[in-house]
């Protein structure tokens, strides 16, 4: 009941924004309506004083704000950073994330920001991607959930978002002139859902477009993008923000449905939008629609500033809370993990991350922390008393070593009962602005792990880095611990983890591949002379690895904990249903082991289709469950229309095929014990318009073309099987049913204007054009 009257109320006071900005828009000149599309600065939007339309402030913060003077990011305000994106997406846990967006809007209000640049959502086409690390996921239902909530909870404070970087934006090489040249299935399957979900269940202020091309349309002045989908399908309610610079023809901005142009223009674009109304190419009706939503979110923005404070100290020990959710145990050979702290024992420390930890990304995200916690100094707080700690570089700051640092690391080494090895990517392998040329470790890193496995049998590794890395050490390695870009608390997360103060929880959010040459776009990353061919179509990710079976290093969703659970049964509402009905699906887990912990259910969904291009299996639904020693519970998961369907180009629609599925749920994309059968018969069916260029075989999507091409497949089977006069011998009817199905084959690959051309006239063209009215009416 209070979600509905928060709705409600919600939806009141939008409507009460909207009708106020569309008066104050009405009192306008052609002049101030223009200007209010373009920047006042770098950060902020132009006022009209006469009107009382205030200026408001808008900064970068996918995990933390960084309210910056113009583009000095060195001077920006002490915020708390917390884990990237790549590494919350790994938590799984959309309250957590939700969490974490409160905390961020809190700290926006205490600096009276009043919309935060976040989050960033695009799918990780390839790990070579240079922004990785701002993203969530290489699927789009785990994105698209944790982008509503990271939304929920920043907006929840009162300050707005902008889910960014819209859209198929999936690599920094030549960023601004590149297109994105891909088929209408693939952008609706896999890079526009998660941006759907976001907006359909968080309802963000703005959405950021991006500064690429979409099939040779930039994403700043593309109506299908910005109006037809964004606006129109999913109901965006605030406006839609150019990335910064993102603009090219601005007046076929206004017209797609480009709102704001960031940063300021100089009033260079305010000029010719007022031209372009002066000359009859622009519409000022559609001038002053796209104010008025412009400025409904100005006023609501302005109104909803509150003078607040917050505890540097707290959040920066919710970061860690977070960081502790978000780490993945990789591997645990003989349980060597977590080292036990009242141990008498001695624990060689190795890498200098562990004392200058890499905690965060470079580029426009970059945060001034306002602190760092290191884990060598947050291990030496756990495990003082027995526990001797020693310590070795073994590395310099852009990832060499030698002989020297090799050696001390050896030493301390084999001095030790255990040895924990810090490494990962240095700033300079990824960030905003270019893209890896590698999925390696520098070799210095590579070097260190080997030196130190090959003299300590009992080493531990503890990676630091934004997207998915190699590991030819991983065997070597008795445990693997991926604590991301953690930030600024993350060498205290880490510590909590190794430790056992937190049992590690997280699942990747991406496949981990043994080799570059593995991955889906290998081929055609990052593309070349204007254009990237997304080639691998719907195959990104784990389903690319399904389809191809293709072992990776560590698949999507997996990750290891210090207890075990059990999936111990399964039950759907139903074995049958129709495509407008909902399913329920009881899934029963088990904690199994001997301590506390917390897994993730995740539900993928098989298509049994044998006609259709299909993955193997699609993430719907996920589920974060804690557990006590022996306990179990039921999660239930809701199955509609949409788990079933997929995007047909053909009627530019969502469709359901009829057929058998198979619900499929577990602890990873690679384990998935529990199944479940379900036959789904579609209603809401669409038929594609048939033209003289379908072929004779796409008449059976239809029922009435299912009746015309049996009629046409009948009469040609009779001519072949001699007219209805029987075969004289068994041998000549063999051959005329054999020769009636290659008929078949050939015929049913035939365009149908074939069709009318080989009959000799007795079926003509204007028959073709009376059937095919038929057929489409």
């Amino acid at each position: 009941m209070f979600s509905v009257l928060v709705a409600l109320a919600a939806q009141s006071q939008g409507q009460d924004y909207k009708a106020k900005a569309a008066a104050l828009v009405a009192q306008m000149t052609l002049e101030e309506k223009a200007s209010l599309c373009s920047g006042k600065d770098f950060w902020t939007t132009k006022p009209i004083e006469r009107l009382g339309i205030p200026s408001i402030m808008m900064t970068d913060g996918p995990h933390g704000l960084r309210k910056a003077t113009g583009l000095d990011i060195t001077n920006s305000v002490p915020a708390t950073c917390f884990p990237t994106a790549s590494a919350l997406a790994s938590s799984w846990d959309v309250s957590l994330v939700t969490e974490v967006g409160k905390a961020l809007g809190v700290e926006a209000q205490a600096n009276d920001v009043q919309i935060l640049l976040g989050p960033g959502t695009n799918m990780k086409r390839s790990p070579l991607g240079g922004r990785n690390f701002e993203y969530f996921s290489e699927d789009p239902v785990l994105a698209g959930k944790l982008a509503a909530a990271f939304i929920r909870g920043v907006q929840s404070q009162g300050v707005g978002t902008s889910l960014k970087h819209y859209a198929v934006n999936n690599q920094e090489y030549e960023r601004m002139a590149m297109s994105s040249d891909l088929d209408e299935q693939t952008l609706h399957e896999i890079y526009l859902p998660a941006f759907e979900i976001a907006v359909k269940e968080s309802q963000p202020w703005t959405v950021m477009c991006a500064y690429n091309r979409i099939n040779g349309v930039y994403a700043a002045e593309n109506p299908l993008l910005l109006h037809d989908i964004l606006k129109e399908q999913w109901g965006l309610e605030g406006f839609v923000v150019s990335d910064w610079g993102a603009t090219a023809d601005r007046v076929a901005g206004v017209k797609a449905g480009l709102h704001l142009e960031m940063p300021a223009s100089g009033g260079m674009t305010d000029k010719k939008i007022v031209a372009a109304v002066q000359d009859g190419t622009l519409d000022e009706a559609r001038l002053d629609e796209i104010v008025t939503e412009l400025l409904a979110v100005t006023l609501k923005a302005y109104d909803n500033r509150k003078a607040m404070t917050f505890s540097a100290q707290q959040h920066h020990d919710l970061a860690r809370k977070v960081g502790g959710e978000c780490a993945v145990l990789l591997k645990n050979e003989g349980s060597i993990l977590p080292i036990q702290a009242g141990k008498t024992q001695k624990v060689a420390v190795i890498g200098a991350f562990a004392k200058t930890p890499r905690y965060q990304g470079a580029g426009s995200s970059q945060v001034k922390p306002t602190q760092i916690a290191n884990a060598y100094d947050e291990l030496s707080k756990i495990m003082a008393g027995k526990t001797t700690l020693s310590y070795a570089e073994g590395y310099t700051h852009e990832g060499t070593t030698d002989d020297a640092m090799l050696a001390e690391a050896r030493k301390q080494a084999t001095a030790a009962d255990i040895a924990i090895v810090f490494a990962g990517l240095p700033d300079s392998y990824e960030s905003e602005g270019f893209d890896r040329s590698n999925i390696d470790m520098p070799e210095g890193h590579n070097q260190l792990i080997e030196a130190v496995a090959a003299a300590q049998p009992n080493t531990v590794v503890v990676l630091m880095n934004g997207s998915a890395i190699t590991m030819p050490w991983a065997a070597k390695a008795k445990a693997i611990v991926e604590g991301w870009l953690g930030g600024q608390a993350g060498g205290g997360a880490l510590a909590d983890v190794l430790t056992g103060k937190v049992n590690p929880s997280g699942k990747l959010s991406e496949t981990f591949p043994q080799r570059l040459e593995d991955t889906p776009a290998f081929l055609d990353f990052p593309g070349r002379q204007g254009h990237a061919h997304y080639g691998e179509g719907l195959f990104i990710g784990y389903r690319y690895y399904d389809k191809k079976k293709i072992e990776p290093l560590f698949p999507f969703g997996y990750g290891l904990s210090y207890t075990t659970f059990s999936y111990t049964g399964i039950q759907a509402s139903t074995s049958s249903a129709k495509d407008t009905e909902t399913i329920q699906v009881d899934v029963k887990v088990k904690n199994t082991g001997k301590v506390a912990g917390k897994e993730i259910v995740q539900l993928y969904v098989h298509n049994g289709s044998t006609e259709l291009i299909r993955p193997e299996k699609e993430l719907k639904h996920f589920a974060k469950v804690d557990l006590k020693p022996g306990e179990e519970t039921t999660v239930r998961f809701d199955l509609s229309y949409r788990d079933f369907a997929y995007y047909d180009a053909q009627v530019h629609d969502w469709q359901v095929n009829s057929g058998a599925y198979t619900v499929l749920v577990g602890g990873s994309s690679a384990s998935l014990p529990l199944k479940a059968d379900i036959d789904i018969e579609a209603t809401k069916v669409k038929y594609p318009k048939f033209t003289e260029t379908s072929l004779l075989k796409d008449l059976k999507r239809s029922p009435m073309g299912q009746m015309v091409y049996q009629q046409m497949m009948a009469g040609m089977k009779q001519g072949i099987m001699g007219g209805g006069q029987p075969a004289a011998t068994p041998e000549e009817k063999a051959e005329r049913e054999k020769a009636a199905a290659m008929m078949e084959m050939f015929f049913q690959e035939m365009p149908l204007r074939n069709m009318a051309r080989m009959s000799q006239g007795q079926f003509t063209e204007e028959m073709l054009q009376g059937l095919l009215m038929q057929l489409n009416q």
